[in-house]
């Protein structure tokens, strides 16, 4: 027999913070650490930090401890069962190495009846409709805000936002990287030294690789097109064109014509489970156009609603911790009556 899901001790008279695990302690995880901190309602605590290799499990005020001091890791079930957690977040690298073990994570915790709420891209990305089936199992939900743009709510939109509206076809910006050095590069930048000063300023990851291959955009497009459309993320085909050398004199000539280049991310529903990511000439009509410096937007079109676009969102750990904290105070919503 399953276990059903855990119930989220927030909702019981007693109105105790809800136990949370975060998985990952580089800077997104970190800084959500920060986030739950900063709330005054103590109405949600980190009872564990999963690291690489070491874990430590932290009172309800507890500050985190040195990493020397922290204990060997335990399987995630052990974890979970010893904090008595309602929801797993994990903000652990999307890498090769870390992706057998964001599976795991993520699996055994929904079918436990623990949330999923992840920042973590690569097992969503292989692991689409098991991660589904798994929170089935449980009774438990996934949420990927922190995947799907940071700050940016487009994952809201598309899973809730937007029933109803019959939305057809999907055009974005996601990735700040490529907006801001296309921006450089349309001012006469240099390229490398675009990209060197995208990392200066903290926009850009040292590997800006999956940002300027449109990699990264293509990824987030699909995500969010298996949340609108229910499409099967894992399945969905992807034809991308990267930024390089030779983009500079592209972005140039737009920028004199009155246009600027964009690296736009697309998918519609009249070519089923394909996302593509194209160099565009956008005009000041446009609502990609406006974007500065490393602004992300998504435009949703619904032909009897009109596009929607949805703008802004900063990249950065700050941001997907933020959208992270957004989507667990969702799952523990304490009084859903009113406008709640």
């Amino acid at each position: 027999m399953q276990p059903g899901p855990t119930l989220i001790p927030f909702l019981t008279p007693d109105r105790r913070a809800v136990p949370l695990v975060l998985s990952g302690f580089g800077a997104v995880g970190q800084s959500f650490i920060e986030a739950t901190k900063a709330r005054q309602q103590g109405d949600v605590h980190v009872a564990a930090i999963r690291g690489r290799t070491s874990e430590i499990l932290l009172g309800p005020q507890s500050n985190v401890p040195d990493r020397t001091s922290w204990d060997p890791l335990s399987s995630v079930d052990v974890t979970l069962k010893r904090t008595g957690a309602a929801i797993l977040v994990q903000a652990i690298p999307s890498s090769k190495e870390a992706h057998q073990r964001a599976v795991e994570e993520a699996t055994t915790a929904l079918r436990r009846g623990v949330h999923v709420v992840t920042a973590t891209k690569s097992h969503l990305l292989t692991h689409w409709r098991e991660l589904e089936e798994a929170a089935q199992t449980g009774g438990s939900r996934i949420r990927i805000s922190g995947a799907t743009g940071a700050a940016l709510p487009t994952a809201d939109l598309a899973r809730v936002g937007l029933q109803g509206f019959d939305c057809q076809a999907l055009r974005a910006c996601p990735n700040g990287t490529s907006t801001f050095v296309l921006d450089q590069l349309s001012n006469g930048g240099k390229f490398q030294d675009s990209v060197l000063e995208a990392q200066r300023r903290g926009i850009a990851e040292a590997d800006t690789r999956a940002d300027l291959t449109g990699s990264d955009s293509a990824t987030k497009l699909r995500l969010v097109a298996g949340l609108l459309w229910g499409w099967d993320v894992a399945q969905i085909k992807v034809e991308t064109e990267s930024i390089d050398e030779g983009t500079s004199a592209q972005a140039f000539l737009a920028a004199q014509r009155g246009l600027r280049l964009r690296a736009v991310a697309s998918a519609s529903l009249h070519q089923p489970m394909m996302v593509n990511v194209r160099l565009e000439r956008v005009p000041p009509s446009d609502p990609l156009f406006h974007l500065t410096g490393p602004e992300k937007a998504m435009v949703f079109h619904c032909p009897e609603a009109g596009d929607i676009t949805v703008q802004g969102g900063r990249s950065s750990p700050i941001g997907a911790a933020m959208a992270m904290l957004k989507d667990v105070l969702n799952l523990t919503e304490s009084d859903p009556t009113g406008y709640n």
